[in-house]
């Protein structure tokens, strides 16, 4: 019994076991087995649902899309439409890798897909080659378009529009862009503070610099701040700085030289700069006190300001003297002459044609000069350009010191069939003191100190050295208001300066008709330049009532004077009253031209400008046609063409009536 009831029990106990198990069977197989199969089968209904539908949508697929573009053709234009196929076309269907490979906005994210970083290499590398791929076909494709149907042609046709478009619209706002940051970086220039800039290291160079003086321009910097330490060193008993600073500014002074472009400095420059950068760090390290060094660089430049103005007024000195000065090779040709001359027997001495001085008919100049070679000049080119040399007649006046020199030239050199008499200024005896009123003012003891005692110039004559110029003291500057006096048979008679070339024939200025006025001349006036009131002091009663300012000034040089009118309307005394008037020079300036404008008042004639050309000597932007077609050009101003300071475009007019080859002008050394 104890048998059977173990055994039954242990059969009880198998059988309570697998009835226990069978659950767990059923549980498993219904919640693994029976999903997998179904989804099995699901999938395989569903394939053979759709390879039976295929052939069902591809038959009726004509007929949809009629019915589909009948139903959107009411709600959008056919562009629309075929914009919409193309996109559609283009993007094709969404998938899972379409969301890992980002190719959708910003707005859409993808939760909780992880791969790892081999996944990714290999992802990213496939990726890669199928792009590739993707590209050479689609190159190949855009390369070969004679199979494509009118529908991809159209979808290709928008896409490249489309391309075109944004293109277009990217450069334009690269370029606007561009503009707006130009603009930006233009107004924050003009905000800059200048005390920032003002904080450049002069003996350092932070910022590279093009232009073709900067190290030369830095080299002055360093000299100038070494001047300046050299001097607080001393101040503050720094011996060994300060020697060091002034061997340095001795280096850079001398490396520096008078170079004015990086290319004139030597070698050694930039060593030089170099140690001197270390010697102005180490001082400003060392005596660096703001207010010392302000006030040495205000010192400096007080001291340079005046050295300038010294020198301007030296300069300006120098040039007037070097303008009215005669060359030393002139000189020494008015001095050969004159020594020829003196050696002539009484007989040799006269100009032949005499009886021609004094005859109305024909012809006649004033020359007055002490230049032998300008004279020379004058008549030389009158006669070149004559028609008829022998109807015209030359009246030479010069000083005792030049009148042998002058008749030793023409006697010489005689111009042709021309007429030709030479008067000295010191013989005429009535041009006196107690008749002309210059001469009465030159011997007056405020004139003398006026011109002689130049170390203690008056308050009058210290505005301007121009005006001391030593012509103001010959009385052949003066002559000219005593034409009728020198020349009393003359009816007319054309006045020509000496510093003036004739380049046409001149008989024509006789037959000008001057309307009664007494005065011919070319009249100088522009827009607000060479009008009265820069010529004479209007603040004078006597001025302002008498002459209007904004009237035209004219040009001596050459003038065509009526003698019957000058005697008529007494000229000479006119100028006599204005002369006496201005003893204390409260008129005007020294000169002739303000009391030929005074005097010639309203009895100028104007003539055509082509008569006469002015600015030779002075302006150097005289236009070459107004020059070639001159009948007279005229080299008024300190620019000579005899002189060494001669304008060199200009003097070539003047140079070609010399024969330099001339013995006497060989002898004295007198060259081109």
């Amino acid at each position: 019994m104890a048998l059977k009831r173990g055994l039954s029990s242990v059969g009880v106990h198998r059988n309570r076991s697998s009835g226990s198990r069978l659950p767990i069977v059923f549980l498993v197989f219904f919640s693994v087995l029976a999903p997998l199969v179904f989804f099995v089968g699901r999938g395989l209904y569903i394939s053979d649902q759709n390879s039976v539908l295929s052939g069902y949508s591809k038959q009726n697929v004509d007929w949809r899309e009629r019915l589909a573009l009948q139903s959107i053709k009411y709600l959008f234009t056919k562009e629309v439409i075929d914009v919409v196929t193309t996109s559609t076309a283009d993007l094709g269907p969404l998938s899972l890798d379409s969301f890992r490979k980002g190719n959708l906005s910003a707005s859409w994210k993808v939760i909780e897909v992880e791969t790892s970083v081999e996944d990714n290499a290999t992802s990213q590398a496939v990726d890669l080659k199928q792009e590739i791929s993707q590209v050479k076909e689609e190159k190949v494709l855009d390369d070969d378009h004679s199979h494509d149907t009118p529908a991809k042609t159209l979808r290709r046709q928008l896409r490249d529009n489309r391309r075109e478009k944004r293109a277009a619209e990217l450069v334009q706002q690269d370029d606007e862009a561009t503009v707006k940051l130009e603009n930006a970086a233009i107004e924050r220039s003009k905000a800059v503070d200048s005390a920032v800039l003002g904080k450049y290291n002069i003996w350092r160079r932070e910022n590279e610099n093009d232009n073709s003086d900067s190290t030369v321009r830095l080299m002055r910097d360093q000299i100038i701040m070494a001047k300046v330490y050299v001097t607080i060193a001393k101040l503050k008993n720094k011996l060994d700085l300060q020697q060091e600073l002034q061997i340095r500014l001795k280096e850079s002074q001398r490396a520096l030289g008078e170079s004015t472009a990086d290319a004139d400095l030597p070698h050694s420059a930039p060593g030089k700069i170099k140690a001197m950068g270390k010697v102005l760090s180490k001082a400003r390290e060392q005596l660096y006190d703001c207010t010392l060094v302000t006030g040495k660089l205000r010192a400096m430049l007080q001291t340079s300001e005046e050295q300038v103005r010294s020198l301007r007024k030296q300069s300006t000195f120098l040039s007037q003297l070097a303008a009215k000065t005669i060359p030393n090779a002139i000189h020494c040709l008015s001095m050969r002459l004159t020594i020829e001359y003196y050696l002539l027997p009484l007989e040799k001495r006269k100009f032949p044609r005499s009886e021609n001085l004094e005859n109305p008919n024909l012809y006649h100049y004033a020359l007055f000069s002490d230049n032998v070679l300008a004279a020379s000049v004058v008549v030389n080119s009158t006669i070149m350009n004559a028609k008829d040399p022998s109807k015209h007649v030359f009246h030479l006046v010069t000083d005792k010191l030049n009148f042998g020199a002058m008749n030793m030239w023409f006697l010489l050199n005689p111009p042709g069939k021309a007429t030709i008499h030479v008067e000295n200024v010191d013989e005429f005896r009535w041009l006196n003191s107690s008749y002309c009123p210059v001469l009465r003012q030159l011997e007056s003891a405020a004139m003398k100190e006026f011109y002689f005692k130049a170390d203690h110039p008056t308050k009058s004559g210290s505005s301007n050295l121009k005006y001391r110029n030593p012509k103001y003291l010959s009385m052949l500057n003066h002559l000219r208001f005593y034409l009728p006096q020198v020349y009393p048979k003359l009816d007319k008679i054309l006045f020509l300066d000496d510093d003036i070339v004739v380049q046409k024939d001149l008989t024509g200025l006789w037959s000008v008709d001057l309307h009664g006025k007494v005065n011919g001349a070319v009249e100088t006036c522009g827009e607000s330049f060479h009008r009265f009131d820069k010529y004479l002091n209007f603040s004078n009663p006597h001025i302002s009532r008498n002459f209007n300012p904004n009237a035209c000034g004219w040009a001596y040089g050459m003038n065509m004077f009526d003698l019957n009118e000058w005697k008529k309307k007494d000229i000479t005394g006119i100028y006599h009253k204005w002369q006496n008037m201005n003893e204390d020079r409260v008129l005007w300036k020294l000169g002739t031209l303000p009391p030929g404008l005074m005097t010639f008042y309203g009895l100028t004639h104007p003539l055509e400008k082509s008569w006469h050309v002015l600015g030779l000597g002075y302006n150097p932007s005289v236009d070459k046609r107004e020059i070639e077609h001159a009948a007279v050009v005229h080299y008024n101003g300190n620019m000579k063409p005899w002189l060494e300071l001669a304008m060199t475009k200009y003097r070539s007019y003047w140079t070609k009536y010399i024969k330099y080859d001339h013995p006497y002008l060989r002898s004295c050394n007198l060259s081109e």
